[in-house]
């Protein structure tokens, strides 16, 4: 299943926190991110840093890959 919306890659990101059984605090130390950050990228806030966003998935053990979508006609 893709993920095409900041929503949708926030709740992903809140699904992993919690199957790894960790706070948003804990996931924001080991992530080098604020508290704020990780609240505003699970609720799916369209402002956050994608740096920042790569460095929570790194955390969890989680890539982001990018493809083309083959439906919307770009060659």
């Amino acid at each position: 299943m893709s993920t095409t919306t900041i929503q949708a890659i926030g709740s992903k990101i809140r699904k992993e926190r919690t199957s790894q059984s960790l706070t948003q605090t804990e996931l924001g130390d080991l992530s080098g991110v604020s508290i704020n950050f990780i609240s505003q990228l699970e609720q799916g806030k369209e402002t956050v840093q994608m740096n920042r966003v790569l460095m929570v998935l790194e955390t969890l053990g989680l890539t982001l890959k990018v493809e083309y979508n083959k439906t919307a006609g770009h060659q």
